[in-house]
């Protein structure tokens, strides 16, 4: 009696032990090969796999197909290998569950088959090894540091006394950049040293461009760009040339707002508006008290407007 009392009390305790193990885990991963097999899912063992965990209660996914969490922590999940002892007459499988430090959690006991075909003969072998499993209620239990996703809070009210008391020795220099973007501000200041090299001839327009304002360190007379239109030219009439929008700003840079884009120069200065239409590639054009529609053919963007009645087409250089 005192050894059946031993026995149960042995088998009670492993199983408690087994089930806590288990516990610790988010997810069982599948291969879709086993080691020692030619082919992907030969004798259907993955699907077979997969699915007893699965109806046992466990989360079970296929090693590439992965969910994000554990992706990124892979010592959430237990690596499936199968085990596969079989001889001529006899098909022995055991399953081997291992961490993310290829320690060994679980192993089942051998199943086997005589059955004379392979996928009868695997699959009895495998449900076999999957009695192991009866009797271990799973439950998954995240760990102490899984528990909770909310942010630590950091409080440094005893910090800011030791700041302010401390010489600010910074306070008279600016940031290498300043830069904002956003519909109604348009700043960028560059306060990095720059070397320049006038030497090289192959440089482009561009480029020269970007190194003399650089070298200026784009000093803004002001921060709140405005909206100008591209043809309200000093000692020149409102009424615009048909190559003055082309020729004037060069390259546009493209910026989203929530109902199109601002269109904005090297400057940078917005220089047009773009709002969606009801067709794609089709835009609403606002340039100062210039309208017209933007639209896109042969990989080329127009702007067409009507200058004193009369239809007037020309190339946009847009940068999206």
């Amino acid at each position: 009696m005192k050894s059946i009392v031993l026995s149960i009390f042995l088998v009670v305790s492993f199983a408690h032990e087994v089930h806590a193990q288990l516990n610790d885990y988010k997810y069982i991963v599948v291969p879709k090969k086993f080691d020692g097999f030619n082919r992907e899912n030969q004798y259907k063992t993955s699907t077979l796999i997969k699915h007893l965990f699965t109806e046992r209660g466990f989360k079970a996914v296929y090693e590439d197909s992965l969910p994000d969490d554990l992706k990124e922590n892979g010592c959430l999940g237990l690596f499936v290998g199968l085990d596969n002892q079989s001889s001529m007459f006899t098909t022995k499988t055991t399953l081997v569950l291992k961490n993310c430090s290829n320690e060994e959690v679980f192993t089942t006991v051998q199943g086997k088959s005589k059955k004379k075909e392979y996928e009868p003969s695997f699959a009895e072998a495998i449900e076999n090894a999957f009695r192991s499993f009866d009797g271990i209620s799973y439950n998954y239990q995240p760990k102490a540091q899984e528990e909770t996703s909310e942010p630590v809070t950091v409080s440094f009210k005893n910090d800011v006394k030791k700041l302010e008391e401390r010489p600010n020795l910074n306070k008279n220099r600016s940031p290498l950049v300043e830069q904002e973007t956003s519909e109604e501000r348009q700043y960028y200041k560059d306060n990095r040293p720059v070397e320049s090299d006038y030497k090289k001839a192959e440089e482009t327009t561009e480029k020269v461009v970007k190194q003399v304002a650089t070298e200026n360190e784009q000093s803004f007379e002001s921060m709140e760009p405005e909206v100008t239109s591209d043809y309200s030219i000093k000692d020149t009439p409102k009424t615009p040339s048909p190559s003055m929008m082309k020729n004037d700003i060069g390259v546009l840079y493209a910026q989203e707002l929530s109902n199109g884009y601002q269109l904005v120069d090297s400057t940078p200065k917005i220089r047009m508006k773009l709002l969606k239409s009801s067709s794609p590639n089709v835009y609403i054009a606002e340039s100062g008290t210039i309208n017209g529609v933007v639209y896109t053919e042969n990989g080329k963007w127009f702007f067409e407007y009507y200058n004193a009645n009369e239809l007037v087409t020309e190339e946009l250089n847009i940068k999206f």
